[in-house]
C-alpha cells in the first residue's frame, strides 16, 4: 500500500489521477488513516465522486434492460419544442444496437444535461447508433395544424427513412399517425436508452436551429431562451411584434391584451 504521509495533497492528486476514473478502495483507506484534514477532505471527495460515478452507471443499465426487455428491436421517439412561442417543433427517432452501447453511458433525458454534455452527447449518438432520423416541423405548419398534429408529424418524419420490422418507444401517449406497432411510455426519457437519446437529438437540433435563428432575428434572444415564453420574449414581442418564425396560433391572448401584434 501506497504511503501518503510523506507526500504532498498536490502530489497525492497527481498520484490518484494515475487510476482513471475509478480510486482503488485500498488507497482510499490509506487517505482515510492520513491524519492531514486534507487528505480526509480529499478521500471524502473522491468518494462522493465513485458513488456519483456508480449511479451513472446503475442508471445506464437500467435504460438499457428496459429496452432489451422487449426482444425485439426497438426505436425510441422523443421530441423537443411544444411549449415555445417561436421556431419549429423537433421530433427525433433512435435505435441503438443493445449488444454494443458501452460508449452509450451518460446517456440520459436531455433535461438533466448541460448544454456542453448534451452537443457532445449527440454527435456521438448520430456517429454510433444504427439509426438517428430528425423531423422537423415549423411555425407556420404548427399554425395551419395546431402543435399536437404538427408534433405526430414530426415523428413520422423522423421515422419515416427507418428499416422496418422495428418497435417504436414513444415518449408521451400514442401517435396515430405512425402507423405501426408502438409501446406509448409516459416519461419514457427517464426510463429508456433509446427515447433518452432521442430526447437529447430533438433537444440539441432544436436549440442549434434556435441559435441560427438568434443571428437572422437578434432582438428577440432566441439563443437564450429558445423561443419560450419567457419576460425577456414577451417584452421584444412588444417592441417588435412577432417575426416570421413566430407561431401565431400561440400569440393570440397576447394579441388581445397588447392589441398590436396583427
Amino acid at each position: 500500500m501506497i504511503d501518503f504521509t510523506a507526500m504532498s495533497l498536490k502530489q497525492i492528486k497527481e498520484k490518484l489521477e494515475e487510476y482513471g476514473p475509478y480510486v482503488p478502495e485500498e488507497l482510499l483507506e490509506a487517505l482515510r488513516k492520513d491524519g492531514r484534514a486534507g487528505a480526509k477532505k480529499l478521500a471524502a471527495a473522491i468518494e462522493r465522486q465513485n458513488q456519483e460515478k456508480d449511479n451513472v452507471l446503475q442508471h445506464f443499465r437500467e435504460l438499457g434492460d428496459f429496452d432489451r426487455k422487449y426482444g425485439c428491436r426497438v426505436v425510441g421517439i422523443d421530441e423537443a419544442g411544444r411549449g415555445p412561442l417561436a421556431g419549429p417543433v423537433v421530433a427525433a427517432a433512435v435505435e441503438l444496437d443493445p449488444d454494443h452501447i458501452d460508449w452509450a453511458v451518460g446517456i440520459d433525458d436531455s433535461k438533466k444535461l448541460t448544454r456542453e454534455k448534451r452537443r457532445e452527447i449527440c454527435t456521438t449518438i448520430k456517429a454510433k447508433a444504427l439509426f438517428c432520423g430528425i423531423g422537423v416541423v415549423e411555425a407556420s405548419v404548427i399554425d395551419q395544424m395546431n402543435i399536437l398534429n404538427a408534433t405526430h408529424l414530426a415523428m413520422a418524419k423522423a421515422i419515416k427513412d427507418a428499416k422496418e420490422g422495428f418497435l417504436c418507444l414513444v415518449d408521451g401517449l400514442p401517435v396515430p399517425r405512425l402507423g405501426r406497432r408502438q409501446e406509448a411510455i409516459v416519461k419514457g426519457d427517464a426510463k429508456s436508452l433509446s427515447i433518452a437519446a432521442a430526447s437529447i437529438v430533438a433537444k440539441e437540433t432544436r436549440d442549434s436551429l434556435m441559435d441560427h435563428w438568434d443571428a437572422v432575428y437578434p432582438e428577440y434572444g432566441f439563443a437564450k431562451h429558445k423561443g419560450y415564453g419567457t419576460k425577456e420574449h414577451y417584452i421584444a414581442l412588444e417592441r417588435y411584434g412577432p417575426c416570421p418564425i413566430h407561431r401565431k396560433s400561440f400569440l393570440t391572448g397576447f394579441e388581445l391584451r397588447q392589441g398590436v401584434l396583427f
